[in-house]
């Protein structure tokens, strides 16, 4: 009865997609910590440049002499620099020995991009030896100063990172003392995991957005049975770290990142939030369309075939249950006799899916002879992209259901009604009909939604594609 106390009106259209269009939090710091070390390095190349060529053995060399040369020596450094990842926050910019390996590989790449252009002409041995030594003295100082010129600033309670601990009360003290190591966060707020449940979430990010938090730490054991909450921060332009209790726990969306040695998983939220969904939605209409188009001799085709073979209507439409359970009709080719929705409860006692919130028959005698070709190929599913069109359905997502079986849901099943409906999911190119425990079938919704990206799409629309060849599962 969960079903029927379900709010129908929301005005967010998907999990995956912000209600406004921002910018990742905290980008704007990050942009100017980038700058600021960029021309520190562009002046610490240029000084020791220029020192060099006037200290060094004068040798005739468009090198030393063209401006346009001298920069493209600045530029290639640069970019190794930025390359080898010393413009990322953290450790990283500090790394005195990883800055020596890069600007000595700097250096040879100039040298060998000189051999090639012109042999006899570059610079002297002395010239090039001074530029060498002198770019690595000089890159390491303007770093240490800027590490030191910030550390002093932070110690004051400058540029620190506004953040939000969610942990549990055991866990605290331990969280705070390492978050606060780091020195470069303010921690605004700590709250424990009930703050994510469904009735406080809401309070929460109003909260989080009010403060404005750039970066959540949460524990491991605060988001482990609801990482589909990840779309909620990334939405924000918040980016999650999260404390793993197993090292071998790992989504395809994170990367770990070293807090006093202790790996965090991170999920970035994207630089411009809102973005993926809204590209996953024109690619849908673009392909419905072109789909539809170049279909249509088959559309053709398989309405006369349905004519001939039996009495009824050439599409089916069902109430289905979409996204924020709200019901619309889904179109189908018929595959069934005109009467089959009033058959199917004397056939409920022999349903194969074992915890009844599935209806599934292999042998079902309701199935035409044309219905069973078009259900073996899926061509029963078609007409589903004028579903796909209107936005009722996407297609790749979570399966729509009847009524009928959303009825027997319980609450943790409805997180796959927060996403648009799709034509195929994870769910059919993992198994398909073959899958006898809706359980099993929830599973994998969840880890669609949960790991959802453009290229997973990509990846189960191609895997369709062979499933639906092999004719794998399909009843």
């Amino acid at each position: 009865m969960i079903f029927n106390s379900l709010p129908l009106a929301n005005t967010k259209p998907d999990l995956r997609t912000a209600r406004v269009t921002t910018i990742q939090k905290g980008l704007k710091i990050r942009l100017l910590r980038v700058i600021i070390l960029v021309l520190l390095d562009i002046l610490a190349l240029t000084l020791a440049l220029n020192i060099a060529v006037f200290y060094g053995t004068v040798l005739p060399s468009p090198w030393t002499q063209e401006s346009s040369f001298m920069l493209l020596t600045i530029t290639l450094e640069i970019f190794v620099i930025a390359a080898r990842g010393l413009y990322k926050a953290g450790s990283h910019r500090c790394n005195y020995i990883n800055i020596i390996k890069t600007v000595s590989l700097g250096a040879v790449l100039l040298l060998l991009i000189a051999f090639l252009y012109e042999p006899n002409y570059y610079v002297s041995r002395s010239t090039f030896i001074l530029i060498w030594l002198l770019s690595i003295i000089f890159t390491c100082t303007a770093r240490l100063i800027f590490d030191q010129s910030t550390k002093v600033l932070r110690d004051k309670g400058a540029i620190r990172h506004p953040v939000f601990l969610i942990t549990e009360p055991e866990n605290q003290d331990n969280h705070i003392k390492l978050i606060e190591k780091q020195n470069c966060y303010s921690i605004e707020n700590i709250d424990t995991p009930i703050c994510l449940d469904l009735a406080n979430r809401k309070t929460t990010f109003k909260q989080l957005h009010k403060q404005g938090i750039e970066e959540v730490f949460i524990s491991w054991d605060a988001i482990k049975n609801r990482l589909y909450v990840c779309w909620h921060f990334q939405n924000a332009g918040i980016t999650l770290r999260i404390v793993p209790k197993h090292h071998d726990f790992y989504d395809s969306n994170s990367i770990f990142w070293k807090v006093q040695e202790v790996p965090y998983l991170t999920i970035s939220a994207p630089i411009i939030t809102g973005t993926d969904f809204w590209l996953k939605r024109y690619f849908d209409i673009i392909c419905a369309s072109i789909l539809l188009i170049l279909l249509s001799p088959v559309y053709l085709v398989i309405a006369i075939l349905i004519k001939l073979d039996s009495p009824g209507s050439i599409l089916f439409k069902q109430e289905r249950i979409g996204l924020h359970s709200r019901k619309f009709k889904i179109w189908k080719f018929r595959t069934m006799v005109a009467n089959a929705e009033k058959l199917q409860a004397s056939l409920e006692n022999k349903n194969e899916i074992k915890d009844g919130v599935l209806f599934k028959l292999k042998d079902d005698p309701r199935i035409t002879r044309v219905g069973k070709f078009l259900r073996r190929y899926s061509l029963d599913e078609l007409p589903q992209l004028f579903n796909v069109l209107v936005g009722e359905m996407s297609l790749v997502g979570p399966r729509p259901l009847p009524e009928r079986d959303v009825k027997k849901f319980t609450r943790h099943h409805f997180i796959r009604q927060e996403v648009l409906p799709g034509i195929t999911g994870l769910w059919q190119v993992s198994g398909r009909s073959d899958i006898d425990k809706f359980e099993d079938a929830v599973k994998l919704d969840i880890d669609y939604i949960e790991t959802w990206s453009l290229w997973l799409d990509m990846q189960i629309l191609l895997k369709t594609v062979n499933v639906v060849l092999q004719k794998t599962g399909a009843y």
